[in-house]
C-alpha cells in the first residue's frame, strides 16, 4: 500500500507539472485579437445559400446574441460560410446555441463576428462528469486511479509527444518510448505496484515491442504514405519538418498499446485472484490457467478491435462500394 501511495503521489505531481508547462509552440499573438464566446442565434437569412446536388454552398447570414464574455448581451450580425463540405459545414436555425468567433481590433473593439460551430461544451462537461462519477462510484479508488492515468496519458501526448514531433524528433523512437512510459504508469496505477502490476506490465511491454516491429515491417511492405491521414496536406505546408510516414507507423502501435494494456491487466488480475483464492496451486498450474484465460480474452478483444477500427472506415467502405457499382 505504501508503494502504491507513493506512486500515486508521483503521478499526480507529474500530471500537475504537465498541465502547467508550456509546449514551446504557444503563440499568443495568433489569438490575442480573437476570442471565443457562447452565443445564441436570434435570426437567420438563408437567401444567399445555394443547393448544388447534395451540398449547400453560400453565406448564411445570422443575427446572434453573445451569452458570455465582456460583450455578453450584445447583438451582432454574423456570417456562416458554407463551402460545400458536409463534414464541416453546418446550417444554423433560430434558437441554436453556437460558438462565436469574435475578432477584435488593437483597441479591443469588435470588428467581426462569425458563427463557427454548435456549442456543445455544456453537454460535453456533463457527460465527462457523469463518466467520472460512474467510474469512481463503481471502481472506487481504482476508478480514481484510472481517471488519473487518463489525465497523465492525454497530457503526455499533448505536452510531450506532439512537441517532439514538431521539433523534428524521429516519431517512431519517440512513440515507442512514450508508449512504454504511459503503459507503465497506467498499469501500475490500476493494477498496483506489486507482482500483479509488473506481470501485466511485462506482457504489455512485449506486446508493444512486437507490434512496433510488425508495424515497421508491414509499412515497408505495403508502402503506405503518411498522407493517408486526414489533414495531412495541411501539415505538409505547416512549415514543420514532419515525417508523416513515420508518424503514421507510430500511431499504429500507440493505438494498439491500449488494447495490450487491457488484455495484460485482465489476465494478470484473473491469475492474481486465483492465487489469492487457492494459494496452494503451484506456479505451473497458474501458468496453464493464464493461457486458458487468455484465449477467450484475446478472442473477444480481437472482435472489439475489429468493431473499433472498422467503424471508422464505414464511410470509406461505402464509398468504395458505390464506386464499384458505378
Amino acid at each position: 500500500m505504501k508503494k502504491d501511495l507513493v506512486f500515486v503521489i508521483t503521478v499526480t505531481l507529474a500530471v500537475i507539472i504537465l498541465a502547467i508547462i508550456d509546449t514551446g509552440f504557444e503563440n499568443p499573438q495568433l489569438t490575442q485579437n480573437t476570442i471565443y464566446e457562447k452565443a445564441e442565434i436570434l435570426k437567420t437569412d438563408n437567401s444567399a445559400l445555394q443547393e448544388i446536388s447534395v451540398v449547400v454552398v453560400g453565406n448564411q447570414k445570422v443575427k446572434i446574441k453573445l451569452l458570455s464574455g465582456k460583450f455578453k448581451g450584445q447583438e451582432f450580425d454574423a456570417e456562416n460560410i458554407l463551402n460545400g463540405q458536409k463534414n464541416i459545414d453546418k446550417i444554423f436555425k433560430t434558437g441554436d446555441k453556437v460558438l462565436a468567433v469574435v475578432t477584435l481590433d488593437n483597441n479591443g473593439n469588435v470588428i467581426g463576428v462569425r458563427a463557427a460551430e454548435f456549442y456543445r461544451t455544456g453537454i460535453e462537461l456533463f457527460l465527462a462528469i457523469l463518466f467520472v462519477a460512474a467510474l469512481i462510484g463503481f471502481a472506487g479508488v481504482t476508478g480514481l486511479k484510472a481517471v488519473l492515468s487518463f489525465m497523465f496519458t492525454a497530457l503526455s501526448f499533448w505536452k510531450i509527444l506532439l512537441p517532439l514531433y514538431l521539433k523534428g524528433i524521429s516519431p517512431i523512437p519517440a512513440g515507442i518510448i512514450l508508449s512504454f512510459v504511459t503503459s507503465t504508469v497506467v498499469i501500475l496505477l490500476v493494477a498496483g505496484v506489486n507482482k500483479k502490476g509488473f506481470s501485466a506490465l511485462s506482457g504489455a511491454s512485449l506486446g508493444i515491442a512486437f507490434t512496433a516491429l510488425l508495424s515497421l515491417v508491414s509499412a515497408q511492405w505495403f508502402k503506405i504514405p503518411g498522407t493517408v491521414q486526414d489533414y495531412s496536406e495541411a501539415l505538409i505546408y505547416s512549415g514543420f519538418n514532419l515525417n508523416l510516414s513515420q508518424i503514421f507507423i507510430a500511431s499504429i502501435f500507440i493505438s494498439a498499446s491500449g488494447a495490450l494494456m487491457d488484455v495484460s491487466t485482465d489476465i494478470a488480475a484473473a491469475i492474481d485472484e486465483i492465487h489469492r483464492r487457492m494459494p496452494q496451486l503451484p506456479g505451473k498450474e497458474l501458468v496453464i490457467s493464464g493461457f486458458k484465460i487468455a484465449r477467450p480474452v484475446i478472442g473477444s478483444m480481437t472482435t472489439t478491435l475489429l468493431f473499433a477500427y472498422s467503424s471508422g472506415f464505414l464511410f470509406e467502405i461505402g464509398r468504395a462500394s458505390c464506386r464499384e457499382r458505378v
